[in-house]
């Protein structure tokens, strides 16, 4: 009996000690946004991964890489799979060349008049599920998502409404945002980010869709696209938060809530503090007299939905994930009095 005892306390002592390991294990990840160093969108982010490591009690530390510090932005998945980074901060928009939903579900374009109605989308109809069903196979596991709201539209001419969009040189990610500006006449470009200013301002592209007015004007944009739209007619774009499968499933549970909280708090962090930049920006574009801002009116906006609607249908064929989106996408706008 003696000897039992003693065997039984060993294996008790034993079993605390492995659990008080396991719960003081700790991490160092490497994720690699879409965003250059320097723009508004890069630095919200690390304070992102400064809020993980605080959020977690120092167990996960998140360096935070720049766009193209290690792959291009349209590497990245691939990059993560095989454990070269371990997760992205990205626009999901950029591997609809792989699976054409990634670019329906990244950005339906004109489907979202506000983010909330987005996070309300991902996070309690379906848009989550979608995304997991789609990047599991690939070897990733989605976070969250999160957006930068609304954005604003580049451009180097007047643009007062749908019919100004045709022959325009500009620049559009992958996927539907490409898809619906050329049906409106466009001549959409694929280029990343960090080359919008070069390309507007060496005339390669006229127009831009690339991110918030608070952060154009910041970059300098406004001094070659003096004509900006804002409030933005067109885009807002789901910015995806990933992470290696095989590492997500790896970690303790209470350690995946806190990454799923986080991205949930920064979410909204993120679109209040770029909506009070982008009324500060505006104010100070309209007082230096040198920019123009657009405004289009209700009927031109109404114009472009109805040719994004035709093409959300159109991508709908592309793939069985596709019409998934399409479906889980439809019914929340129509059960929510939204399409």
């Amino acid at each position: 009996m003696r000897d039992t005892l003693r065997f039984s306390l060993a294996t008790a002592v034993a079993g605390l000690v492995m659990a008080t390991s396991v719960a003081a294990q700790e991490y160092t990840f490497k994720f690699q946004s879409s965003d250059p160093a320097g723009n508004a969108n890069f630095l919200l982010q690390q304070g992102w991964a400064e809020s993980v490591s605080e959020k977690t009690d120092g167990r996960i530390e998140i360096d935070l890489l720049p766009v193209e510090t290690i792959v291009a932005h349209t590497e990245t998945q691939d990059a993560i799979a095989a454990g070269i980074i371990d997760g992205h901060f990205t626009d999901t928009s950029y591997f609809a060349g792989k699976e054409p939903a990634f670019g329906l579900i990244a950005n339906p374009v004109g489907a979202w008049s506000d983010p909330e109605q987005m996070f309300d989308f991902m996070e309690n109809g379906g848009g989550n599920e979608l995304m997991n069903e789609m990047l599991e196979p690939y070897g990733l596991h989605f976070i969250g998502a999160t957006t930068p709201g609304l954005e604003a539209f580049l451009s180097k001419v007047p643009l007062e409404g749908v019919d100004d969009l045709k022959g325009l040189k500009m620049r559009a990610p992958e996927g539907m945002v490409q898809r619906v500006f050329a049906a409106a006449g466009a001549a959409p470009v694929n280029l990343p980010g960090s080359e919008v200013f070069t390309s507007l301002d060496k005339g390669v592209i006229d127009a831009a869709d690339y991110t918030v007015f608070s952060t154009n004007h910041a970059q300098g944009m406004h001094d070659v696209a003096k004509h900006p739209v804002y409030p933005g007619f067109h885009s807002m774009p789901l910015v995806e938060v990933s992470i290696n499968k095989a590492t997500w499933d790896s970690l303790p549970e209470d350690l995946q809530t806190a990454l799923e909280e986080s991205v949930r708090e920064f979410s909204r962090s993120q679109v209040a503090a770029l909506a009070e930049a982008d009324a500060a920006a505006v104010a100070e574009a309209e007082a230096s007299g040198e920019v123009t801002v657009h405004d289009w009116p209700d009927e031109e906006r109404a114009r472009f939905r109805a040719i994004a609607k035709e093409e959300w249908a159109k991508a709908a064929e592309a793939s069985e994930a596709s019409q998934k989106v399409y479906d889980t996408l439809t019914t929340y706008l129509t059960e929510n009095g939204l399409m």
